[in-house]
């Protein structure tokens, strides 16, 4: 357990702790972090989750098991936004984002960094699932209906070119149909986005840390609770869901390993995109991404 918390999970949560420490310290200004997330949020993302999609084989995934997780998140969601909108009283968008918190976990640029290093890319395969639905999918659903949300002023055919030309949506929806239709991007490309791409997680991480310094880390009713469910009830529900069923132990064990992770950054990203208050989700991320630290190490 030390092992791993030492060699493999605190490398990729030290960029994080890196942007709070400077943060704190004044190196880095909030205006600079913002506009390095911007950055990493409609450039470099893109350039990780295209080759990602388009180099999986959907024939090794189990699609029992990625839907038993995903029907985790679909419950927790609605139970997190009801508790978020109805007994804390925050704003609808804030509460959707903060229900997003607890249900879309950092897979992407935390725990596939993670899994890679202790298990090797065979072993990580369930991850690589994980990493799958939550970039093509849930993390398109978040973009598409916070956007709307946002602007609801706007009408049908502006909405639909906003969400038409997010860099991130074209990458995850170029990835799937080069995918499935059997095209090959072309090599240089892959390589330019490879290049690209490896820089996402650590500046996102780091970016994400700068801002989040500026923010008070007492925990309020709201960030205590969103915290519980991420932390606690989540992988406790997919750790149930997954007794349905047969599958390779491995499955079960990652998908676990998956839900217990820290509060994704995207829920950051899209609240910093569209001028949404931070001062409960900002802490979320922070006490999920301290506190997991421990949980992680011990179920890897």
């Amino acid at each position: 357990m030390l092992y791993v918390l030492t060699h493999n999970i605190l490398p990729v949560f030290s960029m994080l702790a890196l942007g709070v420490l400077l943060g704190r310290l004044g190196k880095i200004s909030r205006a600079e972090a913002t506009a390095v997330n911007r950055v990493a949020f409609l450039v470099l993302q893109p350039a990780l989750i295209f080759p990602l999609i388009n180099g999986l084989n959907w024939a090794d995934f189990r699609a029992d098991a990625i839907g038993l997780y995903a029907g985790c998140q679909i419950t927790l969601f609605v139970v997190s936004y009801t508790i978020a909108r109805r007994v804390l009283g925050r704003e609808p968008l804030e509460s959707w984002l903060l229900a997003m918190a607890t249900i879309f976990v950092n897979t992407l640029l935390y725990i596939w960094p993670i899994s890679f290093l202790i298990y090797g890319e065979t072993a990580a395969l369930p991850i690589s699932g994980l990493v799958a639905w939550d970039s093509a999918i849930t993390f398109a659903f978040f973009i598409v209906t916070t956007d709307l949300m946002a602007n609801r002023q706007a009408s049908p055919a502006q909405s639909l070119r906003r969400v038409a030309g997010n860099p991130v949506l074209i990458a995850i929806v170029l990835g799937v149909l080069s995918n499935v239709l059997h095209i090959p991007p072309p090599q240089p490309l892959l390589n330019a986005m490879q290049f690209a791409g490896a820089g996402a997680s650590p500046m996102t991480l780091f970016a994400l840390g700068v801002i989040l310094s500026g923010h008070s880390l007492v925990p309020s009713p709201t960030v205590a609770t969103m915290t519980g469910l991420k932390l606690l009830a989540f992988p406790a529900l997919v750790w149930a869901a997954l007794h349905l069923g047969d599958r390779p132990p491995s499955w079960n064990t990652l998908l676990v390993l998956g839900a217990a992770g820290p509060s994704g950054a995207m829920a950051f990203s899209l609240a910093m995109l569209h001028g949404v208050r931070t001062e409960n989700l900002a802490p979320v991320i922070i006490w999920t991404s301290t506190l997991s630290l421990f949980s992680l190490a011990w179920l890897a």
